[in-house]
């Protein structure tokens, strides 16, 4: 499983939402974000039918692939994804991320992705029971609590992820804990001071000029939360 224990030793890890990126530069943006000090990226891939939302698949996470050696961390929104876990697998995913939601058997995604010597995740909207997830998550390498719901860049942070973050950070530390939502200058904090180690963050990075301040800046706001935690 690539990586994974390295990303576990640089927390907190920001991750840029490729959702937001320039496509038509996919090569550049990838190079200008490892420059800035990216360890990781994370591509959403939605389907129309588990979100009210489309944005790509196969071929572009290989095209992410081709372009980087950073962690690819996958976000499938999609149903039934133990029909394209392999092939997600074979295109270059380090981490790939199922929803509870989407699968009537995430157990048995959660052990398929696994077969396919990739990093697994567990990931859950803001409305369902987190009893949902507390056995499986035992499985998995990373926790994904969104913080919007699933399906559109740009949300606002909703508060109540506060506390079911820290009620999985408080269950285990066995997983990587990551958030997923309204990630910002003004909400990243909160989540470092209950224990996210991993934190998606789209327009924050995106929407300024210059990569490497904006992630520092992130960056900076986690530690100075978890040193006065």
């Amino acid at each position: 499983m690539k990586s994974i224990e390295k990303l576990r030793n640089s927390k907190p890890v920001i991750l840029p939402s490729m959702l937001m990126c320039d496509f038509t530069n996919i090569k550049q943006e990838c190079d200008r974000l490892a420059d800035a000090g990216a360890q990781a990226i994370h591509l959403d891939v939605m389907d129309g039918v588990f979100v009210p939302n489309m944005t790509y698949g196969i071929p572009i996470v290989e095209a992410f692939r081709k372009s980087t050696d950073m962690f690819l961390d996958v976000h499938l929104m999609i149903e039934k994804p133990e029909s394209y876990i392999k092939q997600f697998a074979d295109a270059g995913s380090d981490l790939l991320t199922i929803h509870v939601e989407a699968t009537a058997d995430p157990i048995g995604c959660i052990d398929l992705i696994h077969e396919c010597d990739v990093a697994a995740g567990i990931a859950v909207n803001p409305n369902t029971d987190l009893e949902q997830i507390k056995r499986i998550a035992e499985k998995c390498e990373l926790v994904l609590i969104m913080s919007v719901h699933a399906g559109f860049g740009g949300q606002s942070f909703i508060d109540e992820a506060i506390p079911r973050l820290k009620q999985m950070r408080e269950l285990s530390d066995r997983y990587l804990l990551e958030v997923d939502g309204g990630v910002n200058k003004q909400t990243i904090s909160r989540c470092a001071d209950v224990g996210v180690d991993m934190f998606v963050v789209g327009s924050a990075i995106f929407n300024e000029e210059d990569y490497g301040s904006a992630i520092s800046q992130l960056a900076i706001l986690t530690e100075t939360e978890n040193k006065n935690a």
